[in-house]
């Protein structure tokens, strides 16, 4: 069983910064690959990023490519999110999951997530 609590979330400026932290109960924290989602109003939740077990693989949707940055720290069962170059359709519930069935596809996939955090919120005016 793994607990995820997640923190950082807030309100911030287009073009602003945030780093989302995910806090792990557990001692199996680093045989599960980590990964973020997010969720806005009417919409499906999708992929964000993601890292396996060791940290050494990461993953990104095309749409934050190049702004956002995962990394874990295994010592500390914490998985992080950079968030840099906010945009407004950043807005949404971002929310840590992990997963114990990790592949390179399995990744990207919600449904193959074990554990799911409540969620934090992030709204990014223009």
């Amino acid at each position: 069983q793994v607990q995820l609590v997640e923190s950082g979330g807030g309100l911030v400026q287009a073009g602003g910064s945030l780093r989302l932290s995910c806090a792990a109960s557990g001692r199996t924290f680093s045989s599960y690959a980590m990964g973020w989602f997010r969720q806005a109003p009417g919409k499906e939740r999708e992929f964000v990023a993601g890292v396996d077990w060791s940290g050494g693989s990461t993953y990104y949707a095309d749409s934050v490519k190049g702004r956002f940055t995962i990394s874990r720290d295994n010592a500390k069962n914490t998985v992080y999110l950079q968030m840099n170059s906010l945009k407004p359709e950043d807005t949404a519930v971002y929310y840590c999951a992990a997963q114990s069935r990790y592949s390179s596809s399995n990744v990207y996939r919600a449904r193959l997530y074990d554990y799911w955090g409540q969620g934090t919120q992030v709204t990014v005016s223009s």
